[in-house]
């Protein structure tokens, strides 16, 4: 599994949903928990940063990685964040070392590029989702990152994800993974 395309791919298709994201969307609900979509896009930049950061070698705190100011220009602001995250990322001795995620732990970088790859990819449904969009998710991501997602403990709610939810029996990967984090594939939908 190559982490780093897989990181790039779900970039990617997280920026196509937020090409489509206009001003007026910024105070609409997510899926993910009860951020509004201008949150979840402070969020995103913020990891961003902070995850190029820490693949730097640079850390950095709370003031980067709990940031949820909306951006005045998400497509831009994500541009810049994917920018700075991606050439941390392309590091030639980055699988060699260590990386510091602030909030959890110290992980090889494999497993920090896999951290970062899911939750983009999933972010991405939840901008697609609350801006109307189908969201539904490349299968190929979507089951490389059920792979990923299933070597993390289960216990939920956690700081990251929230309780599972059982999705239907022939559903789609795409929907196995969202639900597996926590989220109702047929977000706004349902009970």
């Amino acid at each position: 599994m190559d982490l780093r395309d897989l990181d790039r791919r779900a970039l990617a298709a997280a920026g196509a949903a937020i090409a489509r994201v206009k001003r007026a969307d910024l105070s609409r609900p997510t899926p993910c928990g009860d951020w509004t979509l201008g949150e979840l896009l402070g969020h995103m930049i913020g990891h961003n940063r902070g995850f190029a950061a820490a693949a730097a070698g640079r850390p950095v705190g709370a003031e980067v990685w709990d940031d949820l100011t909306p951006p005045a220009d998400p497509r831009r602001a994500y541009t810049e964040s994917v920018a700075q995250v991606t050439k941390a990322f392309g590091s030639r001795t980055l699988l060699e070392r260590k990386i510091e995620v602030y909030g959890y732990g110290t992980f090889t970088a494999a497993t920090v590029l896999g951290m970062h790859f899911v939750d983009f990819l999933v972010h991405g449904w939840d901008v697609a989702r609350a801006v109307g969009a189908p969201g539904t998710l490349d299968p190929e991501l979507a089951a490389s990152a059920m792979t990923v997602a299933r070597r993390w403990p289960t216990t939920r709610p956690s700081k990251a994800f929230g309780l599972m939810v059982e999705p239907d029996a022939d559903a789609p990967v795409g929907d196995q993974l969202v639900a597996y984090l926590g989220r109702r594939p047929d977000w706004p939908g349902g009970s």
